[in-house]
């Protein structure tokens, strides 16, 4: 999910996998027209909850048959980062999340694209994924969908939107923090990598 994984790899570019993750690359300017055109955000939420499933579900049939491709190793986390990002953009254009959030996750990427340039020019194409990437990015995909629901909460007493947005904001904001905690690590094993003789 965030970067690479460090599995048996095939050259395959035809596999289950990755017409999963080109679809779902494929949802990020459907998804953006959804909540700034018609503001359909009922579709808009369909749209990314089934591209949280497919997240799930490529990584489960690429190690079940043996498809990890390096290909999908690409397309996998810029699906991910791409689809953070334009909810992000979408939801702070539509005033649901302030854009101080939208600097503090984007400005991680932008570290991280940094750390990966350098480790490029080493001949290394990314790092080892760890759990902790994975749930941030976890955390943040639930989060969004939870977020738009509760968009526009009306009425006396406590609804399903204010439900929703109460815990959008937890997984915002725990998410957040795993997010950042896992780019630390990162780029602490960069420097690593950077501070050892090259080969």
């Amino acid at each position: 999910m965030d970067v690479q994984e460090t599995e048996v790899q095939t050259d395959r570019i035809l596999t289950i996998p990755n017409a999963l993750s080109f679809a779902r690359l494929l949802g990020v300017p459907v998804f953006l027209w959804l909540i700034l055109g018609p503001h359909a955000d009922g579709w808009a939420i369909v749209l990314l909850l089934v591209s949280g499933f497919t997240d799930y579900l490529d990584g489960k049939i690429a190690r079940a048959t043996g498809t990890i491709s390096r290909l999908g190793q690409l397309l996998d986390p810029l699906a991910d980062r791409l689809y953070i990002a334009a909810t992000l953009l979408g939801l702070a254009i539509r005033s649901i999340v302030p854009w101080w959030l939208v600097v503090l996750l984007l400005s991680r990427d932008l570290v991280l694209a940094v750390v990966l340039v350098l480790l490029k020019g080493r001949g290394i194409t990314g790092l080892p994924v760890h759990f902790l990437g994975k749930a941030a990015t976890f955390n943040l995909l639930y989060a969004f969908p939870l977020l738009l629901l509760g968009d526009g909460a009306t009425g006396a007493g406590v609804t399903v939107a204010d439900v929703a947005r109460i815990v959008g904001w937890a997984f915002a904001i725990w998410g957040t923090a795993l997010y950042w905690w896992a780019g630390v690590l990162y780029v602490e094993q960069a420097r690593r990598i950077l501070g050892t003789p090259a080969r």
